[in-house]
C-alpha cells in the first residue's frame, strides 16, 4: 500500500506539470509570425501615407499655381486695382477679377480695331500726298523746261471764271443731291455726294471742260 501511493503522488505530479508546461506553452506568443504581420501591415501604412503626401503636394500645387495666376491678372489688369478706400481690406473674388478681365480683353480688341481703321485712314492720307506731291513735281519741272511760258500771263479775270466754272459745275451736283430735312440726312447727303461726285477722275472731267470752255471764250 505504501508503494501504490507514492506512486499515485509521483503520477499525480507528473500529470500537473505536464498540465502547466502545456499551459505556458500556449500561453507564450508566436514571435515570429507576429513580426512578420507587423512589417507588412506597417509597409502598407507607410505607403498609404506615402500616397496621401504626394497627393497633397500636387493638391498644394494646384493650388499655389491658380493663386499665383489670381494674382498676375490683378496685376495686369489696370481695372483689377482697388479704387474704393472703404474696401482696400477687402480681397477681390475670383469671379470679380476674371470679369474685369474679360472685360479688359475685350476693350483691348476695340482698342485695337479702331488704331487698326486709325492706320488705314493715315494710309490713304499718305498715299494721297504722294499723288499731289507728283503733281507738283510735275508742275515744277514744266515750268522749269518752259520758263519763257510765264510771260503770258493771263489775268486775274480769266483765272476767276476759271474757278466760277468748277464751283458753278460742282454746286449744280451738290445743290441736286443734298436734302436739308434734317442734320442727320444733310450730313449723310453730303457724304454721300463727296463720294459720287468728288472723284479723281470725276473732277478732272469737271475741269478739263471748263478749260475749254475758258479757252474757246478767248481765242
Amino acid at each position: 500500500p505504501a508503494l501504490y501511493m507514492e506512486n499515485a503522488r509521483r503520477g499525480s505530479i507528473v500529470s500537473r506539470a505536464n498540465s502547466i508546461g502545456s499551459t505556458s506553452a500556449s500561453s507564450v506568443p508566436n514571435t515570429d509570425d507576429e513580426d512578420s504581420d507587423y512589417h507588412q501591415e506597417s509597409c502598407k501604412e507607410s505607403y498609404k501615407d506615402q500616397r496621401r503626401r504626394a497627393h497633397t503636394q500636387a493638391e498644394q500645387k494646384r493650388r499655389d499655381a491658380i493663386k499665383k495666376g489670381y494674382n498676375d491678372l490683378q496685376a495686369i489688369v489696370p481695372t483689377c486695382e482697388q479704387q474704393d478706400f472703404s474696401i482696400s481690406s477687402q480681397k477681390l473674388s475670383k469671379a470679380i477679377v476674371l470679369q474685369k478681365t474679360i472685360d479688359y480683353i475685350q476693350f483691348l480688341h476695340k482698342e485695337k480695331k479702331k488704331q487698326e481703321e486709325e492706320v488705314s485712314t493715315l494710309r490713304k492720307d499718305v498715299m494721297a500726298l504722294k499723288i499731289m506731291k507728283v503733281n507738283y513735281e510735275q508742275i515744277v519741272k514744266a515750268h522749269q523746261d518752259n520758263p519763257n511760258e510765264g510771260k503770258n500771263q493771263i489775268s486775274d479775270e480769266v483765272k476767276f471764271n476759271v474757278f466760277q466754272g468748277i464751283m458753278d459745275s460742282l454746286f449744280q451736283s451738290f445743290n441736286a443731291s443734298i436734302s436739308v430735312t434734317s442734320f442727320q440726312e444733310l450730313s449723310a447727303c453730303v457724304f454721300s455726294w463727296i463720294e459720287e461726285h468728288c472723284k479723281p477722275q470725276t473732277l478732272r472731267d469737271v475741269v478739263i471742260g471748263v478749260l475749254h470752255k475758258v479757252k474757246s471764250q478767248l481765242y
